[in-house]
């Protein structure tokens, strides 16, 4: 199954995506059907993931003609930071990459958004090729070209905007994970339900979309590709994508990025802003229930034992807000996404409600 994603802004050039099981053992073939110039590629990869896929991306790429190597660091959100990203350049220094060559990003949302940040400035911008291998990057972060890192005081506050050439999504790679790992994507596959798609949310909740996960990942991406058309260096629409992220990168932030991960802390996000919509009259009554329920059904929390005061003063440093205002995403209802600011004094004001 594939999509193609046409970015016009800045130059950007289309790129597809290809979701296919077993595409790992040809992603030679396809970076160099993408990148017929390149010479050299640096796959970028984390502990957990190196084990299993690191030889064989690296020898397909040899197989294709490219020079290889790789840079590997300890997988986790801790290490989402700008020490990790010298270590990658130190990397494309001693590969001698150029500006027709590549990085190559094989993990998680981590390994990507980093992978692509460190290419994205490294001689001020060459390509990169994302290979996600978690549920939540195969659904969502690998494909939009936002990249970057975190900071003491926020998720992802540097960062830039940087197209990949080219998504390779085998979802066989999702069958040798921990199982939290799938749990983990299923908040942003919901989250797509939520904003888009009521009719693909009520499946999520009839049926385990492991019996169509192949259809799941395409129906995630395909959302993402239109949203990330319209809207390609985020200054309108595509703000609905962050529909429970004001709260999640809260959490993420409160606990020092060890404690919920991700996708289940955009879970327990989403409850939050629904639960806060609600009583702001934006929201259907009862919609916060019906995530809940599916958030339930997927083995995810809907909630965080986390200080309300200390996750609004991790807000306040939301990359979202504009002056004194933040800008929120709420639910009309499922299936429909509502971008609404309004001044942070007042948001502080009516979470007394979640409190």
């Amino acid at each position: 199954m594939n999509l193609t994603v046409a970015v016009p802004p800045r130059g950007d050039a289309p790129y597809e995506i290809k979701i296919e099981e077993g595409i790992l053992q040809s992603a030679g073939k396809e970076v160099r059907a993408a990148l017929p110039n390149a010479k050299r590629a640096v796959v970028v990869s984390d502990s957990n993931v190196a084990p299993l896929y690191l030889q064989t991306v690296c020898a397909s790429l040899e197989g294709a003609g490219f020079e290889t190597a790789s840079t590997v660091f300890p997988a986790g959100e801790a290490s989402k930071r700008l020490s990790t990203i010298e270590t990658f350049y130190e990397a494309f220094s001693n590969a001698h990459l150029t500006r027709t060559d590549c990085a190559v990003a094989l993990g998680g949302g981590v390994c990507g958004d980093m992978a692509g940040f460190a290419a994205a400035t490294w001689l001020r911008g060459m390509p990169f090729v994302q290979i996600p291998t978690t549920l939540l990057a195969q659904v969502d972060s690998s494909v939009g070209g936002k990249t970057g890192v975190d900071l003491p005081s926020g998720k992802n506050l540097v960062g830039a905007f940087h197209q990949p050439a080219l998504v390779l999504i085998d979802p066989e790679t999702l069958k040798t994970l921990p199982g939290r790992f799938f749990e983990d994507g299923m908040g942003e596959v919901l989250k797509y339900g939520c904003i888009r798609d009521a009719a693909f949310f009520d499946r999520l909740l009839r049926e385990d979309c492991r019996g169509y996960l192949a259809e799941t990942i395409y129906t995630c991406v395909d959302w993402k590709r239109k949203i990330v058309e319209e809207d390609p260096l985020n200054t309108g629409v595509r703000d609905v994508l962050n529909f429970g992220h004001t709260f999640a990168h809260a959490i993420e932030a409160v606990e020092h990025y060890t404690g919920l991960t991700h996708g289940t802390a955009v879970g327990v996000g989403m409850v939050l802003i629904s639960r806060l919509g609600e009583s702001l009259g934006l929201t259907e009554p009862g919609t916060a229930e019906k995530i809940a329920q599916g958030l339930a059904k997927y083995g995810l929390p809907t909630a965080c034992g986390e200080p309300l005061d200390a996750l609004l003063t991790a807000a306040s440093h939301d990359k979202k807000n504009v002056g004194a205002n933040i800008r929120l995403i709420f639910l009309r209802r499922i299936g429909e996404g509502l971008i609404h600011e309004m001044p942070f004094a007042d948001f502080r004001k009516a979470c007394e409600v979640l409190a």
